[in-house]
């Protein structure tokens, strides 16, 4: 059975995706500005550094975990983004996250755009999308940069 709370939690996520898929674009077209997107060298300096602060990675897609990521499971998923949601609930709004699939280029990704709108309409103010723009083998995992231990 499907309680009422979790009735309106569902409906205020397909409100507030639909929502800010018509009218939360940046100047790019899409929920990110050029400023959030985030260089995989960037990160993986931050990963390798034992004295770094470290944000708070997820992974929205299918293709592996980067290290210290989180695995939400696909965003292109209304029950990925509800898990997303809970996830960042418990986060304050100014916390650095960084959210990232690598499934495909960005133009073709069905993963990045649910939970990077999720973010926007939860008033994050420091989060980022992983710069993967052809996928996360070849912008990754060929580079060498840290993934998760099997």
């Amino acid at each position: 059975l499907v309680t009422m709370q979790t009735r309106v939690l569902i409906l205020f996520l397909l409100v507030s995706v639909f929502h800010s898929a018509c009218f939360n674009r940046s100047d790019n077209g899409e929920p990110w500005t050029d400023e959030q997107l985030m260089d995989p060298v960037s990160l993986s300096e931050i990963l390798n550094d034992q004295d770094a602060q470290l944000p708070f990675i997820y992974s929205i897609g299918p293709s592996g975990l980067i290290k210290n990521s989180m695995d939400i499971g696909e965003g292109k998923s209304l029950e990925n983004i509800e898990k997303l949601g809970k996830e960042l609930g418990q986060l304050s709004k100014d916390a650095d996250i960084i959210i990232y699939c690598g499934c495909c280029p960005f133009k073709d990704c069905p993963n990045i755009r649910p939970a990077f709108d999720l973010l926007n309409e939860m008033e994050f103010t420091n989060h980022k999308l992983l710069n993967l723009p052809q996928n996360l083998k070849v912008d990754w995992i060929d580079k060498g940069y840290p993934m998760n231990e099997q």
